[in-house]
């Protein structure tokens, strides 16, 4: 934000809407957006801008991120349990029915795409599926509704959208990652490095460039889940902060900002619900190529 009695820039409106609201521990010695060093030991404190956010370095949390997806995965699973228990043979109708035609769909792209017999997968790809889409959701909220509420009660900043954080979208990225690792040395044992190591030249001497190869390959699998959400996500998300930064552009603008935030939310629209569903498969894909024991 703009310092008091400051007028804000469309650059400080960005950079704000942008900042997500950091709890950490600056350094001694630092000093702060008020002048005042911090003391001897450290201070563990919410980040006010991005020197602060640099100087609290990788131990600092985006409290603002986590709050969000946490609360929409208590909205998920309450959501389904409510819909489960009421849950019955007789044709379903409203939420019931949509939930419904979710739960069976996803389990139709599990039966499709996954070739090994696991009864974490669908389950799992129903919560990937959902819990991003609802992330992704978040989206469609103006962007300056939340922010100003919060700022009412003295909080700063409000990034409420958690797929627009690399560390949310790599997190996830990780996991499904750790669960390849996992399921690749529990179903294919030695053969795993052997995958590793004799793929594609099948001969001792090519050992190191197959396992640079193969490793490489390897790696970008969670780079790509993480990253290919996280960049599309945030792009959205800067679209919408510039569309809303023409409304204060002069009334002129008014108007033409009105119809391309509404054009953009349409569309976006489509792009949440396919990045939630690109990500549920490439999970699937890649779990299942985890399961092959050739």
């Amino acid at each position: 934000m703009a310092a008091a009695g400051q007028e804000q820039t469309v650059s400080d409106y960005i950079v704000h809407h942008l900042t997500n609201l950091t709890y950490g521990k600056l350094p001694e010695g630092f000093e702060r957006y008020d002048g005042e060093a911090v003391a001897a030991g450290g201070q563990w404190t919410f980040a006010h801008g991005a020197d602060e956010i640099a100087a609290m370095g990788f131990n600092a949390i985006h409290v603002d991120s986590l709050g969000w997806s946490i609360g929409l995965g208590i909205i998920f699973c309450a959501l389904f349990r409510w819909v489960a228990v009421r849950a019955s043979a007789e044709t379903p109708s409203g939420l019931i029915n949509f939930i419904e035609m979710i739960v069976e769909f996803i389990d139709n792209q599990v039966k499709d795409t996954f070739h090994g017999n696991n009864k974490l997968i669908a389950p799992l790809s129903l919560t990937i599926f959902v819990w991003v889409f609802l992330m992704n959701l978040m989206d469609l909220i103006p962007v300056d509704v939340v922010p100003e509420l919060m700022m009412l009660v003295g909080v700063e900043y409000q990034k409420i959208v958690p797929s627009t954080d690399p560390n949310i979208t790599m997190g996830m990225a990780i996991g499904v990652f750790v669960l390849m690792l996992f399921y690749s040395i529990k179903v294919k044992g030695f053969g795993f490095v052997k995958e590793l190591t004799m793929n594609p030249f099948n001969h001792w001497a090519f050992i190191p460039v197959n396992l640079f190869m193969e490793v490489v390959g390897l790696l970008a699998k969670p780079f790509s889940l993480g990253l290919r959400l996280f960049g599309n996500m945030y792009a959205g998300e800067m679209i919408f902060i510039l569309i809303a930064a023409l409304f204060s552009a002069g009334i002129v603008w008014l108007v033409p900002a009105a119809f391309l935030q509404i054009g953009w939310a349409i569309f976006h629209i489509l792009v949440i619900t396919l990045q939630a569903f690109i990500f549920m498969v490439l999970t699937i894909v890649y779990l299942s190529m985890a399961h092959e024991d050739h």
